[in-house]
């Protein structure tokens, strides 16, 4: 029979791996873009990390690199909390969620840009959800974490909203100002921001569920 802390080492490493390496290739393809173009490549590592879809997936992949390894530190008893490992696990699944709703008929990537975005967009998310699920302990989540959760989308929102005021570069589309103009962006956001909340009720509700199992 096979061990089961075995398998969920072999688990955590391989998708740890792969969050790392998903981030690796978006990184290489906007750095080798801005490249070919004469850009400033702090230019690009500022665009790099002006997008949801990174900034959550680089919380994924630190997650499962502080569950693979087994050294102590502050840092990785942070992450390693059930509420914080959570509220990741929203975020991730709001990623996933959006892209495929809003974004993907919008584009075709090819190569490289098609195995980034498949990674970050679909595989990562359901291998974080699929951790979360089997190894997160369950039970400590109350409704009141969500309002510690929204924290983070909110403040993503005024980030990206104070960057393309100044740049006039937008990460999404559904937040373009210059395009669709506040109130539009505003009603955008919102929606987004429930559709955070109702998965976070979601994640809070199978938590307990799963506690009393």
């Amino acid at each position: 029979m096979a061990n089961p802390s075995g398998f969920r080492r072999h688990f955590v490493a391989v998708a740890a791996m792969l969050g790392w390496a998903g981030l690796s290739i978006q990184m290489y393809l906007i750095f080798h873009s801005r490249w070919t173009l004469g850009a400033s490549l702090i230019g690009g590592l500022m665009s790099f990390f002006s997008y949801f879809t990174v900034l959550s997936n680089t919380l994924v992949a630190t997650v499962l690199t502080c569950e693979w390894t087994s050294r102590e530190s502050a840092v990785r008893r942070w992450f390693l909390q059930p509420w914080v490992s959570s509220a990741i696990a929203v975020s991730i699944a709001v990623v996933s969620l959006a892209y495929n709703l809003l974004l993907r008929h919008l584009w075709h990537p090819e190569g490289w840009q098609w195995l980034a975005d498949e990674l970050l967009h679909d595989i990562m998310p359901l291998l974080f959800l699929g951790y979360w699920w089997r190894y997160v302990p369950k039970g400590t989540l109350r409704l009141w974490h969500i309002a510690v959760w929204v924290i983070y989308p909110l403040l993503y929102f005024a980030y990206a909203l104070l960057r393309g005021h100044l740049l006039a570069v937008y990460p999404y589309p559904f937040v373009d100002v210059d395009k669709l103009g506040y109130p539009q962006v505003f009603i955008n956001a919102g929606g987004l921001l429930a559709g955070f909340v109702v998965i976070a009720l979601l994640v809070i509700g199978l938590d307990r569920w799963r506690a009393r199992k």
